[in-house]
């Protein structure tokens, strides 16, 4: 479906045709544009475009520019369709950036060749409107008193203190929330709609967006996965969600098999978000057929690079046998105690699925957090396989467990994958209705009924 609305949009740009997006909102007050040369050489040079709504939600939008220099040509773009005429750029919307909310962002990118000079593009607009920067309106209310808001709100930058997540009061606190499934194939599923009922509906604290770098992910397009994980972020930090950002090592097993393609993209990502609150790095989803010497051999490795952009974020370690510790290949976490990552504000994985891992897991589980920092990246209410029946006591005593450690976690998964693991009924994501009871599965509702309780955030 993605390839045919890229392929609709393509033809729309080449014909004219823009009445295949639908209406276009004009964005009613303002917007603003963050243009960034990440890369130049000689003759080239790649930028991001970041656009941010700053009116009324606008559908089918269009952002339009000028390049100053009649040498500077538009080569290859990506997270739009792209064109240029002359002096004049156009990017419109691909399927899963369509709609841009009010305060929402769209990170955008493209390659560009220049003869002269290299000015900043100007006279960016959004549906016409000219992105200022500002919006005409009532003036701007003081932040939240400390204790209420978002989660980003009230608990800005986190750290690890001894072995728990704590917040910008030296507080324990757990967050919980929502994993993606793999954005190469359900990237429908993630617009302003199905994040907003996630932030608001669910009141979720957290969206973990999972990048698979084989199986048709990141290795394929480097470039349009940076840029479609960055606008994830952005979604959630403008709904005052924390942002994950999942390195979903699966297949092969030794996340060495990647550490080039990690040092790329968390260079990129890190210096790009550094600035951010509420970005998470998760740097190996699921090490497995791989020694714990192997992986924490990786992390060394990686973890320098985020560094070097983001000294202060939080990171979290991949685990050997599937992120468990080492539990499902015979072992347990003391491989991890004696032998910890040479890192600090470091945290390390923990997966479980409720059907398939249970009182031998969560006994490893209890008794690993009194001497590691852990966060459940990533659960299942199901098997391993993410199918069969969900198993309700065990999912249930697994949540009791992380409430009671203050333990962050994050369910697998926020689509409608044709699998019980899924949050969603099929085709829910066709659709715009992501709040309703009827579109939940089993497991979706359980889920959200368990996230959308209030939290505890303490503030002093």
């Amino acid at each position: 479906m993605k390839r045919l609305l890229a392929l609709l949009a393509a033809c729309a740009m080449a014909l004219g045709l823009t009445a295949l997006f639908g209406p276009q909102a004009a964005a009613a007050a303002g917007c603003k544009v963050d243009y960034t040369v990440t890369s130049q050489w000689q003759g080239g040079f790649q930028a991001g475009v970041k656009v941010t709504n700053l009116g009324e939600p606008v559908t089918g939008w269009t952002l339009k520019f000028t390049m100053p220099d009649a040498g500077q040509k538009l080569s290859q773009g990506w997270n739009a369709t792209w064109s240029q005429s002359g002096s004049a750029v156009s990017a419109v919307p691909v399927d899963w950036n369509r709609t841009l909310a009010t305060g929402a962002s769209a990170d955008l990118g493209m390659v560009g060749s220049f003869t002269g000079a290299n000015p900043k593009p100007t006279a960016f607009t959004l549906n016409g409107v000219a992105c200022t920067g500002s919006v005409d309106g009532p003036p701007p209310v003081d932040p939240p008193a400390p204790g209420t808001g978002t989660p980003v709100d009230i608990n800005g930058k986190l750290h690890v203190c001894g072995v728990h997540l704590c917040n910008q009061y030296d507080r324990p606190v757990q967050l919980r929330g929502m994993s993606t499934h793999g954005i190469q194939w359900f990237s429908k599923c993630y617009n302003a709609a199905s994040v907003d009922a996630l932030a608001q509906d669910w009141k979720s604290d957290l969206l973990r967006v999972a990048m698979y770098v084989q199986e048709g992910g990141y290795e394929t397009d480097p470039a349009g996965f940076t840029g479609r994980v960055n606008g994830l972020v952005d979604m959630a930090e403008a709904r005052g969600m924390y942002a994950m950002i999942d390195f979903h090592t699966l297949t092969p097993g030794d996340p060495n098999h990647n550490l080039d393609r990690a040092k790329t993209f968390f260079a990129s990502v890190a210096a790009r978000n550094a600035d951010k609150k509420n970005v998470i790095y998760e740097i190996a989803n699921e090490p497995n057929g791989v020694s714990w010497t192997a992986v924490k051999s990786y992390a060394e490795q990686v973890i320098p690079v985020i560094r070097a952009a983001d000294p202060d974020a939080v990171i979290i370690v991949g685990t050997r046998g599937w992120s468990s510790l080492g539990v499902s290949d015979g072992s347990d976490e003391s491989e991890v105690v004696n032998n910890p990552v040479r890192a600090d504000n470091i945290m390390y994985a923990f997966h479980f699925y409720a059907a398939s891992h249970k009182d031998s897991y969560r006994t490893t589980l209890s008794r690993a957090a009194s001497r590691l920092p852990l966060f459940v990246t990533e659960f299942g209410t199901v098997s391993a396989t993410g199918g069969g029946a969900m198993d309700r006591a065990s999912t249930t005593a697994w949540l009791d467990l992380l409430d009671q450690l203050k333990i962050g976690y994050a369910n697998w998964t926020y689509s409608d994958a044709n699998e019980s693991s899924a949050a969603f009924r099929p085709g829910t994501c066709d659709g715009g209705d992501y709040s309703g009871s009827g579109v939940l599965t089993e497991s979706g509702a359980l889920l959200k009924s368990r996230i959308s309780t209030p939290d505890s955030f303490p503030t002093d």
